[in-house]
């Protein structure tokens, strides 16, 4: 049966082969589905898209450079996506055409698939993938056939195996698929490596799943989707190419146009000139953030549009900045707990770590010590890092330890000289006045009257204001600490 549907498939869709769209990137995959229409995408070995780090990607195993030290997965690579709709076993074939339908095909086709994702996780799946993410199937074999891909070669009846390197297996085990699950597909072209000349393959679906419900077993909606998944980017990356080519409409298009909402608030913003045959493709320029949407009139007149589904929002991060004048915000300082608060710039994703210790995702952080602080801030989208951010936290150390070894030998109220007008008095447990502070003084040492006083409780209170929003308010604060011999 699949055998029938993929020639039927190929004379349908050779005669709108130019129209077929191929995609360098992970954030803009195209979508597509198992309904007996083989993708048959022109790559053009544009590989202007780093989708990897390539001095990672080739200590992964799989998708190393191997013996060939010029090779780059990056060039001739397309990404696809697919959503399952049913569960069962999903595999592939990709198979290497010869250019124009004449000769002898020249491409060595290879892949790698990632997943599964959870479309409701709200993760960024493309981040994930190139931050270090291991494929569960992945083949770089030397082709000895047309065909490679997941299940069982068409050309030859051999069954897909786990992948070992030098193992000359093209086919790797089928996919155990679920409802729901979102799977990613690198292919890539090794032969042209080296030149722009475009190749072509044809990409069709199997399995049991496909063969038992091939309109659903990868869901077709998602082409519905057709500008793809919600794309998170940082600012500075390559321009997103979106194309209204991928939609069910194929190449039944007259016009296409663009609109933007900027805010994702329900509200167009714009409307935006396309490029292209029709006006089919719009290129977003970072940083314009916004929910992008494509409206499609086509041949017959009827118009097929995103917008009743959403549309695809694209958002882009940048470096974490604190907010100029309110970087950080004080909950509670003077206090037996100082808590603090840092606050960003932007709507990023991002985790916090204070003087080296470990990262959470909380901006408030509880029982920081007094004095001098330093916080980094990092974008988990990948976007950026701070480097180490000062902050001063105003208090008093719970203890001191006046031993003259060049630690702790002095107490005082941390970031006193913030305060207005603070004036600190000292007493025993007995309430005999030991030593008065103010912003110019170095600190208790310990001492009274040259003499060192014992290990014990002492009580202080001081005396200060601070500007509240432009209000000078007096405040007093009477509480003790220890000195430890």
């Amino acid at each position: 049966m699949r055998t029938l549907i993929f020639v039927l498939g190929c004379l349908l869709l050779f005669s709108t082969v130019l129209n077929a769209q191929n995609s360098p990137d992970c954030r803009s995959a195209i979508p597509v589905c198992a309904d007996g229409q083989p993708i048959m995408p022109f790559v053009d070995g544009s590989g202007d898209v780093d989708d990897f780090d390539p001095d990672v990607i080739r200590q992964s195993g799989c998708l190393e450079k191997g013996s060939v030290s010029s090779a780059n997965i990056e060039n001739n690579t397309s990404w696809f996506v697919f959503r399952a709709g049913t569960g069962g076993q999903v595999g592939f074939d990709i198979e290497a055409l010869p250019v124009g339908g004449v000769g002898t095909p020249t491409a060595e086709w290879d892949f790698a698939v990632y997943g599964p994702y959870d479309q409701t996780s709200g993760q960024n799946f493309c981040s994930i993938i190139s931050s270090g993410d291991d494929p569960i199937r992945c083949n770089y074999e030397v082709n000895d056939t047309n065909f490679t891909g997941i299940g069982v070669n068409p050309e030859n009846g051999v069954e897909g195996g786990p992948f070992v390197k030098g193992s000359q297996n093209t086919y790797d085990e089928w996919l155990d698929v679920r409802p729901g699950e979102i799977y990613y597909i690198l292919i890539n072209n090794f032969n042209t490596n080296f030149d722009d000349d475009p190749e072509q393959f044809s990409l069709t679906f199997t399995g049991s799943s496909v063969d038992a419900d091939q309109d659903n077993a990868l869901d077709c909606t998602l082409r519905d989707e057709f500008l793809g998944l919600d794309i998170v980017a940082c600012e500075g990356d390559p321009d997103i190419v979106l194309t209204a080519l991928n939609s069910p409409a194929g190449p039944d298009i007259t016009n296409v146009t663009w609109t933007v909402d900027y805010d994702d608030d329900g509200t167009i913003d714009d409307t935006l000139i396309g490029t292209g045959t029709y006006g089919a493709e719009y290129v977003v320029i970072s940083p314009n953030s916004g929910r992008y949407f494509a409206e499609i009139t086509t041949a017959s007149g009827t118009p097929a549009t995103v917008a009743d589904i959403g549309g695809i929002l694209i958002t882009f991060y940048g470096t974490p900045v604190l907010e100029p004048g309110n970087e950080v915000t004080v909950l509670d300082d003077l206090a037996d707990s100082n808590n603090v608060q840092f606050n960003v710039v932007g709507n990023g994703d991002y985790e916090y770590a204070i003087n080296g210790g470990d990262f959470q995702e909380d901006p408030i952080f509880n029982d920081v010590p007094p004095g001098i602080n330093s916080v980094i801030i990092n974008d988990t989208n990948g976007c950026g890092i701070t480097e180490p951010i000062d902050f001063l936290v105003v208090g008093y150390p719970k203890f001191f330890t006046p031993n003259t070894d060049g630690y702790n030998d002095y107490w005082n109220i941390l970031g006193i000289e913030t305060l207005i007008d603070p004036v600190v008095h000292i007493f025993d447990r007995y309430g005999k006045l030991i030593k008065q502070l103010d912003a110019t003084t170095i600190g208790w040492d310990g001492t009274y009257n040259g003499r060192p006083m014992p290990s014990s409780d002492y009580w202080f209170k001081m005396e200060y204001s601070r500007d509240e929003e432009g209000v000078i308010v007096a405040r007093s604060l009477r509480t003790h600490f220890t000195l430890k011999r």
